[in-house]
């Protein structure tokens, strides 16, 4: 298949404006020295107080390292590999590409919106728009080009169904309790601090938790578009895994207090998940690999 010029320039524009948001968030960020501050609700945080993040909390200031390290590190060099790959006219490398443009979608997007302004805040909203505009093409593209395919059949589509709904109904359960536990208390959730409001809980459930009960719902059907929604989940949940758990060790080591259960289970819960993921996504391109390419 004939692949799109504009698809290959927006994924390039995403790799390197993310490649230097990442590279310039890891290398600058410095430790930190923080200081405690008084939001308007009148709850005394630490902010980081030292480098690109100096105006984030410390648990931010200090998670963001984790998350640039995975985006530098593995992240980037991933998407170009899947451009390289998706140029040959592969359905596979099609795939991962519109996986990749997710992951970078989500987390520019996050950046974009929910990090203390800094720098380098125009990056951020070009590499959110460059990856917008980018996922939203390649995703069309691959419907178009999946629409005349049979034999999707091939993709293990309950087991991803099955993984699917799980995965949703755990960022619902995650994200949407303590939401609600903080209403009825009439308090600000936890970790709220000094942001005008939560970024990261607004788009996982208004945008990843229904998506995963579509793609699951669309693989059930056997809808050829649940196995192209399946590849920015499935690639999102894999390398929040690493991300999850840089992050929680260099919060440990700015000093973030976390008791161990805050240490273990978030990053136990998404090795767990990211290691299913990953396993069905290989079976996923597997199964895609073997089908005629149009």
């Amino acid at each position: 298949m004939k692949t799109s010029w504009l698809i290959v320039l927006l994924a390039s524009l995403t790799a390197l404006l993310g490649g230097i948001a990442a590279g310039v968030g890891f290398f600058m960020n410095k430790p930190s020295e923080s200081r405690a501050f008084l939001t308007l609700r009148g709850q005394e945080v630490e902010i980081y107080g030292k480098g690109l993040y100096q105006f984030d909390t410390l648990f931010f200031g200090a998670g963001y390292k984790g998350q640039d390290a995975v985006a530098l590190f593995l992240g980037v060099p991933l998407l170009v590999a899947s451009i390289l790959i998706y140029q040959r006219g592969s359905l596979t490398g099609h795939l991962m590409l519109t996986g990749l443009l997710g992951y970078f979608l989500y987390l520019y997007s996050s950046m974009a919106l929910g990090a203390a302004y800094n720098p380098i805040f125009l990056v951020y909203v070009a590499a959110f728009a460059v990856s917008l505009f980018g996922f939203v093409l390649s995703f069309n593209s691959a419907v178009l080009r999946t629409a005349a395919l049979e034999g999707l059949s091939v993709v293990p589509a309950r087991g991803l169904a099955i993984f699917m709904l799980f995965a949703g109904g755990v960022t619902l359960f995650v994200w949407g309790a303590p939401l609600v536990t903080a209403l009825i208390q009439g308090v600000p959730p936890a970790r709220m601090d000094s942001y005008t409001t939560m970024v990261t809980y607004a788009l996982d459930l208004a945008v990843i938790t229904p998506a995963t009960f579509i793609c699951a719902s669309l693989l059930l059907r056997e809808n050829p578009i649940g196995v192209i929604l399946a590849a920015p989940l499935l690639t999102l949940i894999i390398l929040l895994a690493p991300q999850i758990a840089l992050s929680t060790f260099f919060q440990q080591r700015a000093g973030v207090p976390l008791s161990m259960g805050e240490m273990v289970g978030p990053v136990a819960g998404f090795v767990v998940l990211g290691l299913a993921a990953g396993w069905l996504l290989i079976r996923m391109l597997q199964g895609v690999s073997g089908l005629p390419e149009l």
